[in-house]
């Protein structure tokens, strides 16, 4: 074979090489088609979500006599912020107590679980996976089996009905999920060999909770409480049967927003968005570690 032959044999071969082949251009084809309806089913599911929102948050916007069922999809003819006043000066107080009731209800929990899971997870005793399994049976039981009976241990020990016994019962009902997620956290993140080292150098198992477990169980504490100052925040059934009208969370306090012969819709909807801003406000600050956090906890079980 001549020099100029092999070249031209040679160019030949980079061609069929640059060129794609068929299945190539279909699976391309099939993938462009794919992503297409993935972002037209995620463009539906957004507007599935928002419509609710939508019409809440213009009625909120709306006079007392521009908030019919006829005209709910409307923009308002007047634009004012006088329902926004009023669901502020009902709920103010309101507000205060359920983040006096939030913030230490999800502090508490999460510690307790966090010490929990530890043990469950890295310090093992006879009779562990019991004792996990008695915990985690706390989780299965509704909050309208034990309000009855909660409600009278409240009062045959005398406590006060308001929000002290409020951190009280959501401590006690945040202890499982808690537990659970620390447990799987640290089963997964913690090396065993740390705990070893501990061990070797004499640390007890408060030195090695306190000084090498809880630095490196930040992710693990954002999930918990995110999940425990929502589902404080958001709680109505225990405000109801462990409080009184005077000294409730938010939600009595949205609930009598709303109540009445006559309710005043627009204010409800501001309230309503009002009482929402506190999770939202959480969720923006903290949310950037919620997913890998509960990632984390969900390797290994």
């Amino acid at each position: 074979m001549t020099a100029v032959e092999a070249q031209a044999a040679t160019g030949k071969a980079a061609a069929a090489i640059s060129r794609k082949p068929p299945s190539s251009r279909l699976g391309e084809g099939t993938t462009r088609r794919s992503r297409t309806v993935r972002y037209i089913l995620l463009l539906l599911f957004l507007l599935f979500v928002l419509t609710p929102v939508y019409v809440v948050l213009i009625t909120s916007f709306k006079t007392s006599g521009d908030t019919t069922a006829a005209s709910q999809w409307n923009l308002p003819k007047e634009w004012t912020l006088e329902p926004w006043r009023k669901a502020w000066d009902v709920l103010q107080p309101y507000m205060i107590r359920s983040l006096s009731l939030a913030i230490p209800a999800a502090i508490i929990s999460s510690v307790i679980g966090s010490a929990n899971g530890f043990v469950l997870a890295r310090w093992r005793f006879p009779g562990a996976n019991i004792v996990f399994a008695f915990i985690l049976f706390g989780m299965f039981i509704p909050y309208q089996a034990v309000m009855l009976p909660l409600r009278t241990t409240f009062t045959e020990l005398d406590i006060t009905r308001g929000v002290p016994t409020l951190i009280v019962a959501h401590c006690i009902y945040g202890i499982p999920i808690c537990t659970l997620i620390f447990r799987n956290y640290y089963a997964t993140i913690v090396p065993n060999e740390i705990i070893e080292s501990a061990r070797v150098d004499g640390a007890g198992l408060i030195q090695t909770y306190a000084r090498i477990i809880l630095p490196i169980s930040i992710s693990g504490f954002v999930v918990t409480l995110i999940w425990q100052f929502t589902s404080v925040w958001n709680d109505f059934l225990f405000a109801l049967f462990l409080t009184q009208q005077n000294n409730g969370p938010v939600t009595l306090g949205l609930a009598a927003l709303s109540g009445g012969q006559k309710v005043d819709y627009a204010a409800s909807m501001a309230g309503a968005l009002i009482t929402s801003f506190p999770t939202l406000l959480v969720y923006i600050l903290l949310g950037r570690w919620f997913i890998g956090g509960l990632m984390a906890g969900a390797l290994k079980g």
